[in-house]
């Protein structure tokens, strides 16, 4: 008990000192399909288990959904949807949307210019290390431009 305690101690001070913060990361990402073609890959359970997550569960009771990445387990709940134009997902804790909570947006935008769609990704989280969530990003948009056929 004492090293559980011992280590939730250094991990509240690592905390504290920012050494481990929480970060926004923003990706723009060009893809070659429409907003109407994309966007249930980015909002329903069956698309996101196709490119995002190992799997995604739906709770209809509580109105949640829990994603499994490497085994572990996340609930969330959509804060805000417009259909083919943007989902926000809260993630909770405690079974609650705490007031610094991680969340994850998809946004499906034009550009004016070129008319091409192209996805931004907003994701505030938890992390120490930027470079590592855009190699994330762009291996996890590649794998979903392979299965569209982008």
């Amino acid at each position: 008990m004492f090293l559980v305690l011992d280590f939730c101690y250094i991990f509240n001070i690592l905390k504290k000192n920012h050494l481990m913060s929480k970060q926004k990361f923003v990706g723009e990402y060009p893809i070659n399909a429409s907003r109407k073609m994309l966007f249930p890959y980015l909002s329903t359970a069956s698309g996101l288990c196709e490119w995002f997550a190992d799997d995604v569960n739906i709770n209809n009771i509580n109105k949640t959904l829990i994603f499994i990445v490497d085994g572990e387990e996340k609930i969330a709940r959509i804060d805000s949807v417009k259909k083919n134009r943007h989902v926000k997902f809260s993630f909770l804790e405690d079974g609650e949307v705490k007031k610094d909570h991680d969340y994850l947006e998809f946004r499906l935008e034009i550009n004016e210019l070129t008319q091409s769609v192209f996805i931004r990704i907003v994701e505030y989280t938890e992390t120490d290390d930027l470079e590592e969530s855009f190699q994330i990003w762009d291996n996890l948009l590649s794998q979903l431009k392979e299965i569209i056929g982008a």
